[in-house]
């Protein structure tokens, strides 16, 4: 894809990124009060469609908007963001906020205004280096299984990561390791693979997810949904980071010390890379049965 602008669907209507324009009153522009998702297209195939709308409608249930576009007409806005991308790896980002409002205040309008609705697609980076990461102190609200638009402390986590070197920040809550700044984690303690439970501490990431109905289907390895202590975490095995655009991440260094010892220190370890070869085979059959 090249620098040229992109489609963007925003408020019922169709424009670029060089002209997309929304209203100054705009309650995400104001106060981060709207949710979002991200979904990947692997070849120009949606993957995992139905379970990012899912959430999508689990978040904006949850802060109270209404659904500003039934299933069809979604489809359709993403079916004219692909159009062109056969064969691309690219990802849909889409954000629905609580809309504009004639004065800005921190009470919901009344009467409700019109979601404010935006839809665009960017491509997706090929795979980068193995991810060294520092851990940091969770500040998020408690809320973090909406998947809100509000995202200052993540940003403010990633850029600490990206000062001192590294590449995610991994977030810390009372001793315990809930996930990264904008991923989901995985460590392979003593044959186990353990994450951490879903609940308002993490986001429910949806390759977190496939990946466990994988990991459970083919009985690959045990899997337990726990918290994870930063002590544990220090002795893991293995650790890998999941996210939609990134599928499996392995983890080779953490505050600076190797993940991992003998001959697997500071590389992928063998259940990282058998999980990520089973997942890349359940992505290319869903890309088949399309």
């Amino acid at each position: 894809m090249s620098d040229a602008p992109r489609p963007v669907y925003l408020n019922g209507e169709w424009c670029d990124t060089a002209t997309a324009r929304v209203s100054a009153f705009d309650r995400g522009y104001l106060f981060g009060d709207g949710v979002y998702e991200v979904i990947p297209a692997f070849g120009g195939r949606l993957f995992g469609l139905a379970e990012h709308m899912a959430r999508l409608s689990r978040s904006l249930a949850a802060i109270g908007i209404t659904e500003p576009l039934a299933a069809s007409q979604w489809q359709g806005v993403f079916d004219r963001l692909l159009d062109g991308h056969d064969g691309q790896d690219v990802a849909i980002y889409l954000q629905v906020t609580r809309g504009a409002s004639e004065r800005r205040d921190h009470a919901w309008p009344v009467p409700a205004v019109e979601p404010g609705v935006m839809a665009t697609v960017s491509p997706i980076g090929g795979p980068g280096r193995d991810a060294r990461v520092i851990t940091a102190p969770d500040q998020r609200w408690a809320r973090c299984d909406i998947k809100s638009i509000n995202l200052l402390p993540n940003t403010m986590a990633r850029q600490q990561a990206f000062e001192q070197g590294c590449d995610e920040a991994v977030l810390v809550r009372d001793g315990l390791v809930t996930e990264g700044a904008a991923t989901n984690l995985f460590a392979v303690l003593d044959g186990r693979l353990v994450t951490a439970p879903t609940g308002p501490q993490i986001l429910p990431g949806i390759t977190r997810g496939l990946l466990l109905d994988v990991v459970r289907h083919q009985t690959l390895v045990e899997v337990e949904e726990s918290f994870v202590s930063l002590g544990a975490l220090s002795r893991a095995d293995e650790v890998f980071l999941t996210s939609s655009t990134k599928d499996l991440w392995p983890v080779v260094e953490i505050d600076g010390r190797s993940v991992g010892r003998g001959e697997h220190a500071g590389k992928a370890g063998p259940i990282t890379r058998r999980l990520d070869r089973a997942f890349q085979a359940f992505k290319q059959s869903q890309r088949s049965s399309a």
